[in-house]
């Protein structure tokens, strides 16, 4: 199969499976679910799901679990959809860039606080700022914002 329509297709079966589990999958444990992709094996019989769950750690594995167990029932709407000699067997991975993302940002963010704080800061009686010790204005923003 050509890469184009290996694209396709992982495209196709990206919109089915985002699709039912929005607005078919009744199953509890399957909540707050994002498809962030889809890649195909070049014989199609597998393809890996690539999912993204808010929540804690036991929510997104709990959300795993009701998608493996949903997984039969996504194939046949994959196989309703797409014209293909084999259905591909699905698995789900959890995508972890938004958590690392948010771990970078936070990390970044501590080091920033941390260079600040390295040179001792002085409050200025008149109005109450803190500017640094050495009478400078304190940094412009670097423009990397802080998430809480």
């Amino acid at each position: 199969m050509t890469s184009r329509r290996m694209l396709k297709a992982a495209e196709a079966i990206r919109e089915v499976v985002a699709s039912a589990i929005l607005t078919e999958i009744r199953d509890p444990r399957v909540k707050d679910v994002t498809v962030i992709g889809v890649e195909v094996t070049p014989d199609m019989r597998e393809a890996t799901v690539s999912i993204s769950v808010m929540g804690d750690e036991a929510q997104k594995q709990l959300s795993l679990r009701g998608l493996q167990n949903s997984a039969g029932f996504l194939q046949s709407k994959i196989a309703n959809r797409i014209d293909t000699r084999y259905t591909p067997r699905l698995q789900f991975e959890l995508n972890r860039g938004m958590e690392n993302a948010m771990v970078v940002g936070e990390l970044l963010g501590k080091i920033r606080r941390e260079q600040q704080g390295d040179s001792p800061a002085a409050i200025d009686e008149h109005d109450g700022e803190v500017t640094p010790a050495d009478g400078d204005p304190p940094a412009a923003d670097s423009g990397v914002t802080e998430s809480s």
